[in-house]
């Protein structure tokens, strides 16, 4: 279970020194550091679930929720987020793992996004559309239909079939709101794929 320094405080203040309470904790295992003031009481938690309470508002995207979805063959190893408005990307290094947030589009950030529960966890996640969108939308601009393709599938190693099951319509609506070419793009090819 996640708490803060400011929970653990409180629950602690019988203590003569809660601060020291809270180190012999850390130390004997009982608590896992995530972020300075942030603690996990189980160390085997998954990092997507960690990824919000570090950095927000935010949501698992880019990558991480490709290889979530299967979309690519490649197992991530940094859970990557997306976050608006932070005009620089934060990386922290912890127990846990490495968490990457990256900025998107003000506009699109709040729409295409799913809750789910895991244990009794919840994690917000990108769909599949909505993490291809947030990760064209960090790759240099592209030219042409070409290139498009060599990204989506050299470069960020998508499985053809998975293309194929995308919301068209979804990426299409999207893809004002993103004010980018990749997606423009992204869009065009998959309305020749159907």
């Amino acid at each position: 279970m996640i708490t803060t320094t400011h929970i653990l405080l409180d629950q602690l203040k019988d203590y003569a020194n809660p601060q020291s309470k809270i180190r012999r904790m850390v130390d004997a295992g009982e608590l896992f550091p995530i972020v300075r003031g942030l603690y996990e009481t189980d160390r085997n938690v998954s990092p997507y679930l960690l990824a919000a309470s570090i950095y927000g508002p935010s949501y698992v995207s880019f990558e991480t929720a490709l290889s979530y979805y299967g979309m690519i063959p490649e197992r991530v190893v940094a859970v990557t987020s997306a976050s608006f408005r932070k005009h620089k990307t934060k990386i922290y290094d912890t127990l846990f793992g490495t968490f990457i947030f990256r900025d998107v589009s003000p506009k699109a950030f709040p729409l295409g996004i799913r809750l789910v529960k895991e244990g009794e966890y919840y994690f917000r996640i990108a769909t599949r559309e909505k993490a291809l969108c947030d990760k064209l939308y960090q790759v240099q601009p592209m030219r042409n239909q070409r290139e498009i393709e060599a990204c989506l599938y050299d470069d960020l190693r998508i499985y053809e079939d998975e293309m194929e099951t995308l919301d068209q319509a979804f990426i299409e609506r999207f893809s004002g709101l993103y004010h980018s070419t990749n997606i423009r793009l992204l869009s065009s090819y998959l309305r020749r794929l159907s």
